[in-house]
């Protein structure tokens, strides 16, 4: 039996009132009642709230809104009819300018909290226009009733949210997605099921590039056979003018991992093409792209200003993706050197230094924290470090090869304030120093931020 000294001061199901404080790192408002920490989603600094009780911690619960007694003055109506149920934004109910000031604060606050580090954090690039600015949906399929839905997950479940339109998504990212949902409705195409791990479409994937309108669709299949299929193909292409392609990924395992290892061509191209400072870079399925083609623009430039390239310099750019940020440097440096795991980045990678007729990139496949060590140890020196990981960070044999490495200027673009917190506290104990720390929105309206930072080594 729970000791009443230590139990919390409320109980699964209570109504409460209370005052919101701030937010957290999901976004979700932040108040106390009795002096114990209350999440309540969809709430803004500044509300007064009424909230029941939906789940409780030792130090913290979870509340579900009720009513707004008292609006904050940085409240605004979201746009989006789907906000409430989709669990794909989690900031539109904030004025844009309030949603930056927190973001930097959050940040700010995660580089204290975890890594010990008091750092002066720039305010947050945002956009003119933080609308409709993503360029790749991934959206799961599902059925209900005999219905093909295809959406996003509400919040903490997997239970798909159908919707039409995304007001983040690029307009031909929404109309691919419908143009397939009514495919698979009207050919009956079988729709994967989660839970018994049967039936063909699990997700629709769609890729569109900014600089052309072309979009690149992929189907997600629970293995190779696609009943229909030259049906499938020109019922979607009938539908959609711009297409640069059709591809057939298939992934059979279970878990969320969105994309398996093999991709094959339906119809068109299994790539599009995006420009990005001058330059053409191929997408295929499965490489990495920043998902904000808009905003990639002034990512891309405060690296090249924290590089302060000389033009002799080599460059390695690590967890490259399809090489968008090498090749954006190459101009600048003497040489540049790409890392990436994934073999079809690479290929798109090589392809888009062919492409653009740059001569002084070269790209290797493989982890960065093995690929590394070697290459140092055939001679390669290293000036400047560009490390783009994905939400987990940098591997610790990485951290610790740069430590040794102690290139001059290492510059750290980071998509997870939790395990920038924690890789910035392992360099700053191996030697190195934060110069300077910029947040970039390139996920307007959730709770998302994009932080790229200068480091240099300190010199003994």
């Amino acid at each position: 039996m729970q000791d009443k000294k230590t139990a919390p001061p409320v109980f699964r199901g209570q109504l409460i009132e209370l005052d919101i404080k701030g937010l957290n790192n999901e976004g979700e408002g932040v108040g106390r009642f009795a002096g114990f920490t209350i999440f309540v989603p969809g709430t803004a600094p500044g509300d007064r709230v009424t909230a029941s009780v939906l789940s409780l911690q030792k130090t913290y619960a979870r509340a579900l809104l009720r009513s707004v007694l008292l609006e904050s003055p940085h409240r605004v109506a979201p746009p989006c009819n789907h906000y409430s149920t989709c669990g794909g934004c989690q900031l539109q109910h904030l004025a844009y300018a309030e949603q930056l000031r927190l973001k930097q604060q959050i940040l700010a606050n995660t580089l204290r909290r975890l890594g010990g580090l008091d750092l002066a954090v720039q305010p947050v690039l945002g956009m003119t226009d933080p609308w409709r600015y993503r360029n790749k949906a991934q959206v799961p399929v599902g059925s209900a009733d005999g219905i093909v839905m295809a959406g996003f997950y509400a919040p903490r479940s997997h239970h798909i949210v159908n919707v039409a339109s995304c007001h983040l998504q690029h307009p031909a990212n929404d109309q691919a997605v419908a143009a397939v949902r009514e495919t698979l409705q009207a050919l009956a195409i079988p729709i994967y099921d989660e839970k018994s791990h049967t039936g063909l479409v699990r997700h629709i994937l769609a890729r569109t590039a900014f600089a052309t309108g072309e979009t690149l669709l992929v189907l997600v299949t629970n293995g190779h056979h696609l009943p229909e299929r030259e049906r499938l193909v020109k019922m979607i292409c009938a539908k959609l003018d711009n297409l640069s392609g059709i591809v057939q990924n298939i992934n059979i395992q279970r878990g969320n991992v969105i994309l398996g290892a093999e991709d094959i061509p339906l119809w068109g191209l299994p790539y599009l093409e995006e420009k990005l400072g001058g330059l053409t870079f191929r997408v295929s399925p499965r490489s990495f792209l920043q998902v904000n083609t808009p905003q990639a623009e002034i990512l891309y430039g405060k690296i090249k200003e924290y590089a302060a390239l000389t033009g002799q310099e080599t460059v390695f750019d690590l967890y490259c993706g399809t090489g968008t940020i090498a090749l954006y440097l190459s101009q600048g440096a003497g040489k540049v050197v790409g890392v990436e795991s994934v073999a079809a980045a690479v290929a798109d990678a090589r392809a888009n230094a062919t492409g653009n007729g740059i001569t002084n990139a070269e790209f290797c496949k493989g982890r960065a924290e093995d690929v590394m060590p070697k290459l140092l140890a055939q001679g390669y020196q290293a000036d400047v470090v560009v490390v783009d990981p994905p939400r987990k960070g940098c591997d610790a044999k990485l951290l610790t090869t740069l430590a040794k490495i102690r290139p001059a200027r290492l510059i750290y673009v980071s998509c997870d304030p939790a395990t920038l917190a924690r890789d910035l506290r392992h360099l700053t104990d191996e030697g190195f120093a934060v110069r300077e720390v910029q947040p970039v929105d390139m996920f307007p309206h959730t709770r998302h931020v994009e932080t790229v930072v200068l480091i240099t080594r300190v010199e003994k």
